[in-house]
């Protein structure tokens, strides 16, 4: 059984619903602490494996699917129905004990949201334990395998060391990527140009 990993320890308390508008730093603690949690219990039944394939999964279907990103994001769907939803959606991707017993948690206390913060923070604590370095690039279309094999070898290249690739996609984007390995940032975006020559007219002003 998995505690929620934000009541400290084993107590249990109940949980306000938490506004799915709260700031993208408060999602991400509160992603980190789930990952933690399910990290360390994956860790010790030695299935880091099995949780690696999962967050996989789970990552590419929420790129594919805007059924599954509104199910998660929205507050129109009560507790039950998320819950009930997610634990589908779990069992039809066929994802371990650990990961489906942690989306039913986070779906009991309206956390789901934070599912795409938990996917790239366990992806960075796996990339870790493995000795990789991991880059979370966001493009406008999704990157083909080819695309993917490219940038990672010149990212390996680059930061002298194994990169492995977390892509997701932002239409808003319009063309060009965003490449954030670590704390470094390289922005390529037509849309990060587009705003900076909007800045830089607002400026002129």
């Amino acid at each position: 059984m998995i505690c929620d990993p934000l009541c400290g320890g084993s107590k249990r308390l109940d949980f306000e619903r938490v506004d799915v508008s709260e700031p993208a730093s408060i999602s991400s603690g509160i992603a980190a602490r789930y990952a933690t949690a399910v990290f360390e219990l994956s860790k010790d039944a030695k299935g880091l494996k099995a949780l690696e394939t999962d967050i996989d999964a789970m990552g590419a279907a929420l790129d594919s699917s805007d059924d599954l990103r509104t199910l998660i994001s929205s507050p129109l769907y009560s507790r039950a129905e998320q819950g009930g939803a997610i634990g589908a959606v779990a069992k039809k991707m066929k994802l371990s004990t650990k990961m489906t017993n942690t989306l039913a948690l986070m779906a009991s206390k309206r956390r789901l949201f934070v599912v795409p913060q938990l996917i790239a923070s366990l992806h960075a604590k796996i990339a870790e334990e493995k000795g990789e370095v991991t880059a979370n690039v966001v493009s406008a279309k999704a990157l083909t395998k080819a695309q993917s094999d490219k940038l990672a070898k010149t990212l390996s290249a680059s930061f002298d060391a194994d990169v492995k690739i977390i892509a997701t996609v932002d239409e808003t984007l319009i063309g060009g990527l965003i490449v954030k390995v670590g704390s470094k940032m390289i922005d390529t975006s037509i849309k990060s140009k587009l705003n900076a020559l909007q800045n830089t007219m607002k400026e002129a002003r």
